[in-house]
């Protein structure tokens, strides 16, 4: 099993920056990516930055605002939110994709979710 624990949510006016954190924990042999989505209300989860090491990629609406990093360490994904507008706001999860062992299979996990509220 593997835990992800995210931190950095809040409220902000539009304009400012937000940081969010995950770290992962537990059973980990390797990790292949990890990576933030977010859900606004009546609205699907979306992708909104991924890394896995060799490449990052980000979604069009965030582009030159966010920026995704990784301390392989602590196994800890990091997203830098600049710029931040109202409709940013959404529950932001952490998203990790795992090898228990060298044979496993790779497996995803999500962390809990983070509010993010930004204010106009």
């Amino acid at each position: 099993q593997v835990r992800l624990v995210e931190s950095g949510g809040g409220l902000v006016q539009a304009g400012g920056s937000l940081r969010l954190s995950c770290a992962a924990s537990g059973s980990i042999f390797s990790i292949n990516a990890m990576g933030w989505y977010r859900q606004a209300p009546g609205k699907q989860r979306e992708l909104v930055a991924i890394t896995t090491g060799d490449s990052t990629n980000y979604a069009d609406s965030v582009k030159g605002r966010f920026i995704i990093s990784r301390d392989n360490a602590k196994n800890t994904v990091y997203l830098q939110m600049n710029s931040l507008k109202p409709e940013d706001t959404a529950v932001y999860y952490c998203n990790t994709v795992v090898k228990h062992s060298a044979s496993s299979a790779p497996y995803g996990y999500w962390g809990q979710g983070t509010q993010v509220t930004v204010s106009s």
